[in-house]
């Protein structure tokens, strides 16, 4: 991927498309995670393609291509966040909630522990949260994730593992000593559908 960031930077239109194709999926995984909007994120993904092939040309290859196309996306979330806080939300319908929640694909496989994971992700820090994302479900090295974050290795590692404990918080045991249905192994098998 590195080799066809640098080749694209010299202006290789064969190695700027293969580079988009190895990347997108991660980016859309990753920009989803971070901004819990999967309409948009299709838009995020397309603005970080857009930095980042404006950008190619500065790209030394200092890192792996894909940490600093990750950590382009993780500005573009940021970018849009500080946007939207400025701006008024409008809502053209009074029961926007049961709206939503009628839009949500149901009877998936692993949909329940999809959405307890979502849920859980989207209430952690945004630390935690971003490392767990980077490690756990878009498969980077804590040394990739530390780069793309731009943080030491040892702050990643203790992220994961503070995140680790966030998410068995969430996945409990009843009173009665019975998994209420989201013991570990619904929360693993949660990363797993959230990675396909």
């Amino acid at each position: 991927m590195t080799a066809w960031a640098l080749a694209a930077g010299l202006g290789d239109r064969r190695a700027a498309e293969l580079f988009v194709r190895a990347t997108y999926d991660d980016v859309r995984r990753f920009v989803v995670h971070l901004s819990s909007d999967v309409p948009g994120a299709d838009d995020l993904t397309q603005e970080t393609y857009l930095r980042a092939l404006a950008s190619l040309a500065r790209f030394a290859g200092r890192s792996c291509a894909r940490v600093w196309l990750l950590a382009i996306a993780r500005r573009v979330v940021v970018d849009r966040y500080r946007r939207a806080a400025v701006r008024p939300r409008i809502a053209d319908t009074t029961d926007w909630v049961t709206v939503a929640d009628r839009a949500q694909p149901r009877h998936l496989p692993g949909f329940e522990e999809s959405v307890a994971l979502a849920d859980a992700l989207a209430s952690m820090d945004p630390g935690r949260r971003q490392a767990f994302v980077l490690t756990r479900l878009l498969g980077l090295s804590y040394a990739e994730a530390a780069d793309a974050l731009g943080c030491p290795v040892g702050t990643i590692r203790s992220r994961v593992a503070r995140a680790r404990r966030d998410l068995a918080a969430v996945w409990s045991w009843d009173d009665e000593g019975r998994r209420e249905g989201r013991g570990a192994e619904s929360a693993e098998r949660a990363v797993m559908v959230m990675r396909v």
